[in-house]
């Protein structure tokens, strides 16, 4: 008896326990959720408007229900407008546009053709109404999700293929059993038009959030991340173990453009969408930041296997660094002072300029490194670090090789984008606003030998 007692005794501790740091860990879990609050709306405040956006569209659509004299002209076919605006609605006026038309279009074509096959079934008589909507039915579902399957229409209509081909089968099928299919077809493509004119006016006049600004934004910000890690990069490879560590989350920051391929293609095809706007023109060359964010990230896959060399376990020894370390540096900040100026062009959409000094300088450092690569430095030298060195200064000549071919894709939407020009008596009256937006694009490219070959003989 007493054994049993016992065991129920350690039973019933132990769920007690259990149910005690369940309620802990609760506890913590709400204690949390404040400050993941704050957080999100720190990382980008504009997510605050947009949830008061949201809330004040779907009360717009939602008068259809609390007033009577609305409600008697749409019935429950007002719901739609209710769920079109939560569908359609999205965080930048490009993806709602997207959405928006989509749907309006594809709702109004789809109400129009199952209108037209009702119709059309019902000419040979009832018997045979099933059998030719089941017809119709099954071609047009077929087609539709044949035609997904193309790229383009996968990317820019897919939404509104899935509305289309949802709205016909609603409208023929359930026309069946209703006798007023106009009338039906007729409420349901109001209440959608309704719903998504409404996200589409709330989304555009109320703190409008672009994304052709958020993909401009994005590149430039893409190249001051490399430039960051150019100008760092000499100086922390060079430091020695006495010496105090420098800032390596900046060292770090390139990572996420290793990643940024898919919100590129995203942005790219909502700002495809958008109207003229701010700084960007009717048809803005969006296709060619798809060129310059594939640039980048080849350059930070190649800054990917440079930071590779700060924590390798094979270093040159200080005799060997200090052969390189003038060169090095040299060759990286002025590379990364390159990177940044072309990140100012991009910010303040401006026109490259012929005679930047920064590029200039990052192509001497260049040659200089490849001449002293060639005077027999390496002589006597163990092999090990000479493969250091060696894989060191291939990799920031060919990050270089990057660069010359990201300023040309600069120059080429410069072009296309028609940026502004500075006047003369712009550059002189702030000539410190000259220089961060000046960049060259070098006529002699060294990006034509994709991978230097360094050949050391004794």
């Amino acid at each position: 008896m007493e054994a049993n007692v016992a065991v129920e005794g350690g039973s019933s501790n132990s769920w007690l326990a259990l149910v005690k740091d369940s309620i802990v860990k609760i506890r913590s879990k709400v204690a949390e959720f404040p400050g993941k609050m704050k957080k999100v709306a720190e990382d980008d405040p504009r997510r605050i408007v947009h949830s008061f956006k949201v809330g004040l569209a779907i009360t717009l659509v939602s008068l259809f229900y609390y007033f009577d004299h609305l409600y008697v002209g749409f019935g429950s076919s007002a719901m739609w407008a209710v769920l079109t605006v939560i569908v359609v609605i999205e965080f930048s006026v490009g993806a709602t546009l997207g959405k928006g038309l989509n749907r309006g279009l594809a709702t109004f074509l789809a109400g129009t053709l199952g209108f037209g096959a009702h119709h059309l079934a019902n000419l040979p008589g009832q018997e045979l109404q099933p059998i030719l909507l089941g017809i119709f039915v099954f071609i047009l579902a077929a087609t539709v999700s044949f035609i997904r399957f193309f790229p383009r229409m996968k990317v820019r209509y897919d939404y509104g293929l899935l509305i289309f081909m949802l709205t016909f089968c609603l409208i023929s099928v359930s026309g069946y059993r209703d006798e007023e299919v106009l009338e039906m077809a007729h409420k349901r493509v109001s209440t959608i038009l309704i719903g998504g004119f409404t996200a589409i006016f709330v989304c555009i006049f109320i703190c409008p959030v672009w994304a052709g600004e958020d993909l401009h934004n994005l590149a430039a910000n893409n190249l001051e991340k490399l430039a960051s890690f150019l100008e760092g990069f000499g100086d922390e490879y060079f430091r020695k173990s006495s010496e105090p560590e420098s800032n390596k989350a900046s060292l770090q920051l390139y990572k996420s453009i290793i990643n940024s391929k898919q919100s590129e293609e995203s942005l790219v095809n909502f700002a495809r969408w958008e109207p003229p706007h701010g700084r960007f023109i009717f048809r803005h060359p969006w296709k060619q930041y798809l060129k310059i964010g594939s640039l980048t990230r080849q350059c930070a896959y190649r800054i990917e296997a440079l930071n590779g060399c700060l924590n390798s376990d094979v270093q040159a020894s200080p005799e060997t660094c200090g052969n390189f370390r003038e060169a090095f540096i040299k060759a990286s900040s002025e590379t990364g002072k390159a990177v940044k100026g072309l990140a100012s062009v991009m910010r303040t959409m401006t026109l490259p300029s012929a005679d930047c000094p920064q590029t200039v300088k990052s192509k001497n450092a260049a040659d200089n490194l490849k001449s002293l690569l060639r005077t027999g430095l390496c002589e006597g030298i163990d092999i090990v670090e000479i493969l250091e060195v060696a894989t060191v200064a291939s990799l920031l000549l060919d990050i270089l090789a990057c660069t010359e071919k990201i300023s040309e894709s600069i120059h080429e939407l410069a072009s296309l984008a028609h940026f502004k020009r500075l006047e003369p008596d712009e550059k002189d009256g702030n000539p410190d606003l000259d220089k961060q937006k000046q960049v060259r694009q070098s006529s002699n490219s060294i990006a034509s030998n994709h991978y230097h070959h360094i050949i050391i003989t004794e």
